[in-house]
């Protein structure tokens, strides 16, 4: 342990600046915030430096193991008895530079870990047992004083650089959780299952050279346990190739949700950032619909209003009844606010009796755009959501369009003559300007 202040020291030191670089203290704790994603990013830039550690000091003990000649000493011991003994320390060390981030973060979050979601920390935990074993077997046949830094370097290099080359099962057989989680997820048992039992494979085929046994047994016993690990490695790879880059098996849907209301029913995520405004939320939606609705809008009105936060990185598409909106990222403490909550029930309520690319498509006509952005302006003005609409439409002209500010002023112009009609005549000329939109975008596409 006397190496301890050197690497508790890069531990610290690295912490900070890993996953502070980015994301400041203040960003971090307003959330969303989810126990097996906080310790799968805590521990991201560790696993490498953990191996390593431990491998150059099993290495160094390893050596002085033989250089003292303490196999032959007592007899009586067992070898995998006295290399425990020698190891422990070297494994207390491996696992504390994985241990000392995951508690940190989850004292900076306040963030009740549970067993799911300290699996990938015990994955780590076991892989740096098997470099300990492997360490200590190298220290047995190599000079320590050259093996065991350079064993330390060339760990962390095989380790860290594993996510840049191929093949791609290389990334996932390498000790870290290449798969990065999303909230609500967790790891499926296979995803930290086969990067620990490609390298425990080969610590413990190497662990049997230490068996106490005659030479006959034990060369059947070596010649058995390669053929073992070998079998283990090809499975663990195979298995591995189908995964694709940071696409581990993942499981989603496990955070729990706040519901508000009915019909909507509108259900926000737990630790998402904005489940304490969720009555706030649900009352912003309900205004906007009864608006839109008053005005002679048709709208869908939906049974459920659910947080996307809760899919994971897949997004459930909404449907009439069923709606996911990104409710945590809107009105959390980093969001815009409110008004993005409006405009997502306007982009997901208006109906129109046609459908309309999502986005303009060069080389086609788009004579339908004012009529179309003109009626959706005026019912964005209606529930205070003209802002982010414009400024959505005013990116997507810019990208298309060689006069932007004449089809912009056009539009502007429409909804803004519309708005100054009578409440009966505004309804029939949105219904006019959606009916004039359709026919256009057919011709369109005739």
């Amino acid at each position: 342990m006397w190496t301890a202040p050197i690497w508790a020291g890069i531990v610290l030191f690295y912490f900070f600046h890993a996953l502070h670089l980015e994301d400041p203290y203040d960003e971090v704790i307003a959330g969303p915030l989810w126990a097996p994603q906080q310790v799968e990013m805590s521990l991201f830039y560790f696993y490498a430096f953990a191996y390593a550690i431990t491998c150059g000091l099993a290495v160094w003990e390893g050596g002085r193991l033989r250089r003292d000649g303490v196999w032959g000493l007592a007899p009586g011991r067992s070898r995998f008895r006295v290399a425990a003994h020698t190891l422990a320390p070297v494994v207390g060390a491996g696992w504390l530079v994985l241990v000392l981030p995951v508690v940190m973060r989850l004292v900076e979050t306040r963030l009740v870990p549970t067993p799911q979601a300290l699996m990938p920390l015990l994955m780590g935990m076991g892989v740096v047992v098997a470099w300990a074993v492997l360490g200590c077997a190298l220290g047995h046949v190599t000079p320590r004083l050259i093996s065991a830094p350079l064993s330390a370097v060339l760990v962390y290099y095989l380790i860290s650089k594993t996510g840049q080359v191929e093949p791609v099962w290389l990334r996932h057989v390498s000790g870290t959780a290449d798969t990065s989680l999303a909230f609500g997820e967790q790891y499926r048992p296979l995803t930290l299952l086969v990067p620990f039992l490609f390298t425990a494979a080969v610590a413990a085929a190497v662990a049997v050279w230490w068996l106490p046994a005659s030479r006959a047994v034990l060369r059947g016993a070596r010649a058995g346990a390669a053929v073992a690990a070998v079998v283990v490695m090809v499975l663990c790879a195979d298995t591995a190739s189908g995964w694709g880059y940071g696409n581990g098996p993942v499981s989603a849907g496990h955070a729990s949700a706040r519901c508000a209301g009915t019909t909507p029913r509108v259900c926000i995520a737990d630790a998402g950032g904005a489940e304490d405004r969720i009555n706030q939320v649900r009352e912003e939606i309900v205004r906007s619909l009864t608006t839109l609705r008053q005005a002679g809008v048709q709208v869908a009105v939906p049974t459920t209003v659910s947080d996307s936060l809760l899919t994971g990185r897949h997004t459930n598409p909404s449907s009439r009844s069923a709606w996911w909106l990104p409710l945590s990222q809107q009105t959390g403490k980093n969001g815009p606010g409110m008004v993005e909550v409006r405009y997502a029930v306007l982009l997901t309520a208006v109906q129109y009796p046609c459908a309309f690319p999502s986005s303009i498509q060069p080389g086609r006509s788009v004579n339908w755009i004012v009529n179309h952005d003109a009626a959706m302006l005026w019912a964005a003005t209606l529930i205070d959501a003209d802002e982010p609409y414009l400024a959505w439409r005013r990116g997507e002209y810019g990208a298309s369009f060689q006069n932007p500010r004449e089809v912009l002023a056009k539009v502007q112009e429409r909804a803004g003559s519309a708005a100054k009609l009578a409440p009966k005549q505004q309804s029939l000329w949105f219904q006019e300007e959606q009916q004039k939109a359709c026919r256009l975008m057919q011709e369109a596409t005739a």
